[in-house]
């Protein structure tokens, strides 16, 4: 590889470390919130929690997401500067999503942005018949390719609505009688499911950050196949549980408090729901969005006790995010390309 080319991947890799990390303070709120607003754990315990688990989720949980999302991209045929180009344009229109809807307190989705950076940068660069759309497979009843990422992302919040409400009317019949000290308990369990939650994040969303660095590696004619190296598992759970312990504040008003008034049975439910759905996903290999599943079950595990109590004003906001954050991010990843490409 050329110096000019070796530069490129490098600053190709530090723009996804960059990503990481505003992945980690993005998301930082799905854990953080339920257990501050349920005061179960003051916001710097919880921050340290959720930040050692999500270090140990991508160290410990396999690659089956980064396998998924590194398979969505066929650049071989693409000249390997064009290629690198359309990558970092891709994550740069990513990180742009992230910042704005940071600054504006919305818990959009990373997983959204990411893919549909992914998206616009390679349809604008080289065109669409170097995406993997899946289109094919499905007609023999598999999933695969980007319709695989997009199946999970937005199905991924309706199960978790829906298991956020099955759990609260559970839990809820099954603690019939207890006494208030019984909240005690429930906000110690938290921990353990706040924990379980941070190591599905930390499983599932590190894993995308992996799968960009792998293929940058693969494109650049560093590895002969894709296959995720052991230092790029480290680097990728170093920087999103860096992002995690910063916290993004400004998103857990509006996910620990914005939704639905949150006691610590409902932190707990909402918790228990969302790492079962997130920890499924990642088995099966499936990107989700743990901003929109732990939303979405904060909003299940409310309608399943007191549905006029939910602000659903609120939930009209998530869900808006979580229709324009795709074709954002892939319009902002369009204009990095434009800039990229006519200053590299």
């Amino acid at each position: 590889m050329s110096e000019t080319l070796l530069l490129l991947a490098g600053l190709t890799i530090v723009a996804v470390v960059i990503f990481d990390f505003t992945n980690g303070f993005h998301d930082a709120s799905n854990m953080v919130a339920t257990l501050v607003a349920s005061r179960a754990m003051t916001p710097g315990s919880a921050a340290l929690l959720v930040g050692g688990f999500t270090f140990l989720g991508p160290i410990i949980g396999g690659t089956a997401v980064a396998d998924t999302l590194g398979g969505i991209v066929d650049l071989g045929a693409v000249p390997v500067a064009t290629a690198l180009t359309i990558i970092a344009a891709a994550i740069l229109g990513a990180i742009a999503w992230n910042i704005v809807t940071w600054r504006l307190g919305l818990p959009s989705s990373s997983s959204h942005a990411l893919v549909g950076g992914l998206v616009g940068a390679v349809v604008v660069g080289a065109g669409g018949q170097d995406l993997d759309w899946g289109f094919t497979a499905l007609r023999s009843g598999s999933l695969v390719g980007v319709t695989k990422v997009l199946v999970t992302l937005f199905t991924s919040p309706l199960i978790g609505l829906t298991v956020g409400f099955c759990v609260q009317r559970l839990i809820a019949w099954l603690r019939q009688g207890a006494t208030v000290e019984a909240n005690r308990t429930l906000r110690r369990a938290q921990w353990i499911t706040a924990a379980a939650l941070a190591f599905a994040h930390g499983t599932n969303d590190a894993q995308k950050g992996m799968a960009i660095i792998t293929l940058v590696l693969l494109l650049g004619g560093a590895m002969d196949s894709f296959a995720v190296p052991t230092w790029v598992i480290i680097v990728s759970a170093t920087s999103i549980t860096l992002g995690t312990m910063t916290g993004g504040w400004r998103i857990v008003r509006t996910v620990g408090f914005g939704i639905y008034r949150l006691r610590p049975l409902h932190g707990f439910d909402a918790q228990l729901s969302s790492a079962a759905v997130v920890f499924g996903a990642s088995l099966f290999g499936g990107p989700v969005s743990t901003t929109h599943v732990v939303s979405s079950a904060i909003m299940g595990v409310g309608a399943a006790e007191r549905p006029r109590s939910v602000r659903w004003t609120r939930a009209a906001e998530i869900a808006l995010a979580w229709l324009v954050t795709m074709p954002g991010a892939a319009l902002l990843a369009v204009a990095a390309w434009g800039v990229l490409r006519f200053t590299l």
